[in-house]
């Protein structure tokens, strides 16, 4: 597997079609990051066609960027429920159809096609049509799909496994994959994608954080305690069971000491607002901020919260690692060391501002809160967890 640098493309590529799902101001990493590789390819010298989705309304901006040109296109489309299965597949097909309706014009005239991993299943809308018309394909790879649906409802079915073929052929037809870490890269060569044709190319951190930056104020609720940050979203792929019951037990030991900042969308974050609800322990929920404040919500955190199932390692690469590293602030991560969130946080934050615990290791959290916090100075004894 190459690494390849930031803003690294075909010299000889004039015009991309880049093809994602929601877009900036709308909720979504996939794409912040897409308007700014946009920007870089265009500034190249490149004309880019970005074309992505707005809960709003249809606009068009065609701008000069650098030595290039950057047409930006969003196309209305409502979100859907993300709780209901059928709504949400009926939702992804209409979704691809509708992206590549909208994107037919540049689509007739581009000499590559670069896209991600959402909306889920592109991947199989896009590959015919760059067949027939015989243009380069980059694959930008966010999380995997149907392998996510897989490790969401614990088993594959047969219909599952055939949709994992079909995906794994279409994968192999891509000229370039791009993956956000090296457990994605293992996965695909496992898999039987040409490990040639795979490139790591990490995500920046959304936002440029300095010692300039301000912190945002937090919720009143938390005045005089210590703040535990969890922001963005925290979906089916994010342990959650782990981090409430270490919580509950650090908080039946050191009272008025923490508290959590849900600043998070997603199906678990709802279920960890009711378990805190109902236990009795502290914390606070808002909405996820917009992309010029976040800078401020991370500085404000004593303490930042990453999670993942073991079952998602390799398939989710959660992109709030980059921003959580940039902010200096310590970072507890509840997930496997054979993940790329643990690679990074082990390489990039000092040794006594982070520390990794094993999903189902309760005591572990208890003890990690305990040390990062700043209620114990010395690290405990290692257990399951590990501070490097």
């Amino acid at each position: 597997m190459k690494a390849q640098a930031e803003g690294g493309f075909s010299r000889d590529t004039t015009r991309i079609v880049m093809l994602c799902d929601w877009l900036p101001p709308d909720f979504g990493a996939v794409g912040q990051y897409a308007v700014r590789f946009a920007r870089e390819v265009a500034e190249a010298g490149h004309e880019v066609a970005l074309i992505g989705f707005s809960s709003e309304q249809d606009s068009c901006v065609d701008e000069p960027v650098g030595n290039g040109r950057l047409r930006v296109r969003r196309l209305y489309r409502p979100a859907c429920d993300r709780s209901k299965l059928m709504l949400r597949a009926w939702w992804t097909l209409g979704a691809n159809l509708a992206l590549l309706w909208g994107a037919r014009r540049e689509l007739r005239r581009c000499d590559e096609i670069r896209f991600t991993g959402s909306p889920p299943y592109l991947l199989h809308f896009v590959m015919p049509i760059a067949l027939l018309l015989r243009v380069r394909t980059r694959y930008r790879i966010t999380d995997f799909h149907p392998e996510c649906l897989m490790a969401s409802v614990g088993h594959s079915s047969r219909w599952l496994r055939a949709l994992g073929a079909l995906t794994n052929f279409w994968r192999r037809k891509v000229d370039v994959i791009e993956v956000l870490g090296e457990d994605q890269g293992r996965r695909l060569a496992v898999s039987g994608v040409n490990p040639a044709r795979i490139v790591l190319r990490r995500d920046p951190s959304p936002v440029a954080i300095s010692t300039d930056t301000s912190p945002e104020a937090p919720p009143e609720a938390a005045a005089g305690r210590k703040i535990i940050l969890y922001s963005g979203n925290w979906g089916v792929a994010h342990d959650h069971e782990t981090f409430i019951e270490g919580y509950r037990r650090f908080c039946l030991q050191y009272t008025g000491v923490a508290w959590l900042w849900l600043n998070a969308t997603g199906k678990r974050a709802e279920t960890v607002a009711d378990a805190l609800q109902t236990m009795a322990l502290p914390f606070g929920r808002t909405n996820p901020v917009p992309l010029e404040r976040l800078a401020g919500v991370l500085c404000a955190a004593d303490l930042h919260l990453i999670t993942l199932d073991d079952a998602f390692v390799g398939y989710v690469m959660p992109s709030k690692v980059y921003a959580c590293i940039a902010s200096g602030r310590p970072i507890l991560f509840i997930g496997s060391a054979e993940s790329d969130v643990h690679l990074l946080c082990s390489r990039q934050v000092p040794s006594n501002r982070y520390c990794r615990v094993d999903p189902g290791d309760m005591e572990g959290v208890s003890s990690a809160l305990e040390y990062l916090l700043g209620v114990s100075l010395h690290p405990p004894e290692r257990k399951k967890w590990a501070m490097i």
